[in-house]
């Protein structure tokens, strides 16, 4: 029987003290025969565009600039969609009725039967956590994901990493930037109005303030579990694929910090490891991520 293992984080140490100190890699050990999934990529891709296409419709009177620049086909869709929902006709965004708008965290609750959402930690001295706020999460479900800018290991990332501990590391070496303050808030805010073409967004900022647009992208202030809490969520790596409809991607919490970048945008979700209930607080174990 074949073994492998794998790198899956390690610590960011400032060079001048790689001289003198070592760098720890923790290793973790994945039987070769197992499925490192815990749900699959289509899952993931079915879940978001799910909820994206929920938050997108609550805004719909918003989309306006947006819906010129679609093509007609997918404009009617949203169109239809709307109408069946709201139990409209067709062409809603020409009409004068106001429309009924939810928040954020309600579409999510509409859309996968829970929400979620930062406040105190019940770990002592752990600053803000993460709690399913109403409904459960059942096993198996995307339960939040992952924000920041996304490095490659070649890429510039020291002056972001001093005293940031929201730097996730991938297993290939990519790294996500969480942090939304300092730097790191102004890094992603020039990345996102950089991408920008007209009135297509290709990510999210609002993670960076208070008013969060996608409720799912709270996942850097999950903590990690204890000896007497463990884990209920894990790390799954996903690649948006190409076909990733262009004007859900003002709901993807993630940005390459270079723009010439030929591989697909990095993202990292967190998944329930079991059913979650309401009121419960989510725990990650930082050493099981899988791609």
């Amino acid at each position: 029987m074949h073994h492998y293992y794998r790198i899956v984080r390690e610590k960011l140490v400032p060079f001048s003290f790689r001289k003198t100190f070592p760098i720890f890699r923790t290793l973790r050990y994945v039987p070769e025969e197992s499925k490192d999934k815990v749900i699959s990529d289509e899952d993931v891709l079915g879940t978001l565009l799910k909820v994206f296409q929920a938050l997108f419709i609550n805004d719909f009177n918003k989309q306006s600039d947006i819906l010129t620049v679609l093509p007609e086909p997918v404009k009617s869709k949203y169109q239809d969609l709307l109408s069946v929902q709201h139990q409209r006709v067709k062409h809603l965004e020409y009409s004068h009725e106001e429309q009924n708008t939810f928040k954020p965290e309600e579409i999510l609750y509409k859309t996968l039967g829970f929400s979620v959402a930062r406040a105190t930690s019940s770990l002592i001295s752990a600053g803000k956590g993460v709690f399913v706020t109403k409904g459960l999460v059942p096993k198996g479900a995307v339960v939040s994901m992952y924000p920041g800018t996304v490095y490659q290991k070649y890429e510039p990332i020291f002056f972001q990493s001093i005293g940031n501990p929201f730097i996730f590391r991938c297993l290939d070496g990519v790294l996500i930037d969480g942090n939304d303050k300092g730097i790191s808030k102004v890094v992603y805010r020039s990345c996102n109005g950089r991408d920008r073409l007209g009135p297509l967004k290709m990510s999210d900022s609002t993670w960076l303030t208070s008013e969060i647009h996608n409720p799912l992208a709270v996942g850097q202030y999950v903590n990690n579990c204890s000896n007497d809490r463990a884990a209920n969520v894990c790390y799954q790596e996903f690649d948006v694929p190409a076909v990733f409809p262009i004007e859900l991607k003002q709901y993807l919490p993630n940005i390459d910090y270079s723009n010439d970048k030929q591989s697909p945008l990095r993202c990292v979700v967190l998944v329930a490891l079991r059913d979650i209930k309401q009121g419960e607080e989510l725990f990650s174990n930082y050493y099981t991520i899988v791609s």
